[in-house]
């Protein structure tokens, strides 16, 4: 069944925000008939500047307009038993003694540091359902393994606290739930500062920017992304987990200062963070890439073809993606998201079969992560309601709930 249209939950929002187009315009500084053709689903999608904006326009979170991110559709009834115990994990029950080991022994040490890493590969392969299974254990775990032992276990107990609090946030931001993600990242952060790992505190401080960035709190977003970034390199710039932080970092705040409109001072930073992906070849590898920043050439690419489609730049953003060779460490989700910004560009500027090649291929590599997606179901829209339907347009669309 297809998504909620962009258009409906505007005008809904706008009539509780007891707003006219005009005046929701006039607010948000976007044109008004912009607005209208929104409402009239003449428009399926807009530019993300064009979002934010509408979204301050209206006092609304970001999310609270784009609908639900990939990972579980809202119906409006109770959290299911499997957040709500992810829920609990996050903020165990207020006054309640330390729970104790039962059952199985608790994993610690290099096991649970495994299972940590492993239930990042999970969240990065979008599987949110399988991850709300596992993840309130390895937390339960991690609490046990922070607790417990020597000041150097304890020391990395909390590292591993902070990494599966970390997760949790990533977990609660892609459902949607980002006062829950800002709870998680705020516990994240105080396990970090007890943690054997001097990198984690800036790791989180990324992920407390992306939060940020989805509540439309993008000057928020993009000082802490600099502050933290600054501090890395000055201590940490002779390390591969370093620069990898930094990179991420550095990446975050350019995302921060085009969502703001600044695009040319964002297009100069992921210049920057790409031309230091070639330390990374010079420096030895991490232990282990999953428990660091994604960044790479690849991902900094990704990102800026992203922020390319996003400002209305298609045909920069299809040169920049033109014979991208991914690196091996390149998330799956990542590799989805550039299938989705390629199909949009290739539908900006008039391509339809363009497009649709890159929708098929999505369709391959994430069927689930494209139903559910809200842009996804906006480009087949714009599509399908095209003058011409190229080979494949309809399979997608019947697909996505989209054709007729």
């Amino acid at each position: 069944m297809a998504a909620e249209h962009l258009g409906d939950r505007l005008a809904r929002l706008r009539r509780l925000a007891d707003l006219t187009q005009e005046g929701l315009a006039e607010r948000a500084g976007v044109s008004a008939d912009v607005i209208r053709k929104l409402e009239q689903k003449r428009k399926h999608s807009a530019r993300l500047p064009t979002l934010h904006a509408l979204s301050h326009g209206l006092g609304v979170e970001l999310t609270a307009l784009l609908g639900d991110p990939p990972g579980v559709p809202s119906t409006g009834d109770a959290d299911p038993p499997q957040l709500v115990a992810v829920r609990r994990a996050i903020m165990p029950p207020l006054f309640a003694p330390p729970v104790e080991p039962s059952g199985a022994e608790r994993l610690t040490g290099s096991l649970l540091r495994r299972e940590i890493s492993d239930a990042w590969t999970i969240y990065h392969d979008a599987d949110f359902g399988r991850l709300m299974d596992v993840l309130p254990g390895i937390i339960a775990d991690a609490r046990f393994s922070a607790a417990v032992g020597s000041a150097d276990e304890k020391a990395a107990g909390q590292a591993a606290l902070g990494k599966s609090l970390q997760l949790a946030g990533h977990l609660s931001i892609r459902l949607g739930k980002t006062d829950l993600a800002l709870a998680a990242l705020e516990r994240a952060m105080h396990a970090a500062s007890d943690a054997s790992d001097p990198l984690l505190a800036p790791m989180i401080t990324n992920s407390v920017a992306w939060n940020y960035q989805r509540t439309n709190r993008l000057d928020d977003a993009e000082y802490v992304a600099l502050h933290a970034a600054d501090r890395v390199e000055r201590e940490h710039h002779n390390s591969s987990e370093g620069v990898r932080v930094w990179g991420g970092l550095l990446m975050s705040a350019a995302t921060s200062a085009a969502r703001s409109g600044d695009y040319d001072k964002a297009s100069e930073m992921m210049s920057t963070a790409e031309g230091a992906t070639k330390r990374l070849a010079t420096l030895p590898p991490p232990a282990d890439g999953k428990m660091v920043s994604v960044f790479s050439r690849s991902s900094v690419r990704i990102e800026r073809v992203r922020l390319a489609v996003q400002h209305a730049r298609p045909d920069e953003a299809l040169r920049l993606a033109k014979g991208m060779r991914l690196s091996a460490d390149t998330p799956p989700s990542w590799r989805t998201w550039l299938l989705l910004d390629v199909a949009r560009a290739h539908a900006d500027l008039g391509d339809a079969q363009g497009a649709v090649q890159a929708l098929e291929r999505l369709r391959r590599v994430a069927p689930a992560w494209m139903r559910h997606h809200t842009l996804a179901v906006a480009i087949v829209s714009d599509l399908w309601a095209g003058a011409s339907h190229p080979p494949g347009l309809r399979r997608i669309a019947e697909f996505l709930g989209v054709a007729s």
